[in-house]
């Protein structure tokens, strides 16, 4: 009888810190990124990040052609690299890359192909900070407000400085980006610029840094939508 006391005072123990902690009842597996996991609860989203053998790049906004579903993430970033995880273990498979422009262009595609993860069509704004839905996309003006997301330095906001800019990395010169006042970092590139609801392009490259001040360079989204016959949703 003292053994069976000593089991429900252990189970009830275990029931609390389930309830206080949010595990589930499928426990450690139901994590996204875990191959037990139910997989119906992982989503990717703008400013998510997509792992490859090698490489971690940000996606910058979903998009769509017909029924399939794409990322659109830094051609640098995505050079080399084929499959695509959801996860930083590489056990949660979204897709397969579809197509690399780099130099002259910085974009690329990632083809999605898991169906059993879901794909909104909106940018995560950071933690605790909610999601943006993004129903269209547009070229950048000179003066117009804008928005980005990085997974380095977060939400923040300014304004577009010059369209049609050449930047010359080390790899090779990129032409037609445009440029706005503000900073990112490393770490920040893929992240999505949007005014408002409308997708202008993604992170691709910076000077400066935002303790001093800076200015971000950005791939625009409409001649990669474009280029691949896409439309963001």
């Amino acid at each position: 009888m003292q053994g069976e006391r000593l089991l429900r005072t252990v189970v009830q123990a275990v029931v609390a810190l389930v309830l206080l902690l949010g595990w589930s009842a499928a426990g450690p597996g139901a994590h996204a990124g875990e191959r037990a996991g139910p997989q119906a609860a992982v989503a990717v989203r703008g400013g998510d990040t997509l792992y490859s053998a090698g490489a971690r790049c940000t996606v910058g906004f979903n998009a769509r052609s017909g029924s399939a579903l794409y990322a659109l993430v830094p051609g640098r970033c995505a050079q080399g690299a084929q499959a695509w995880y959801a996860d930083a273990a590489l056990t949660v498979a979204v897709g397969v890359t579809a197509g690399v422009s780099f130099p002259g262009d910085d974009y690329a595609s990632v083809r999605y192909t898991n169906t059993a993860v879901a794909y909104p069509g909106e940018v995560s704004l950071g933690a605790g900070a909610g999601s943006r839905d993004i129903t269209g996309a547009a070229s950048p003006v000179v003066g117009q407000s804008l928005c980005h997301v990085g997974r380095t330095t977060g939400y923040r906001c300014g304004t577009i400085q010059a369209v049609n800019v050449t930047v010359n990395y080390g790899g090779g010169t990129v032409y037609g980006l445009f440029r706005s006042t503000v900073c990112s970092e490393p770490g920040d590139t893929g992240g999505p610029a949007f005014s408002g609801g409308t997708a202008l392009g993604i992170i691709v490259g910076s000077s400066g840094n935002c303790g001093s001040g800076g200015v971000t360079y950005y791939q625009p989204v409409v001649e990669w939508l474009s280029a691949y016959g896409l439309s963001v949703y």
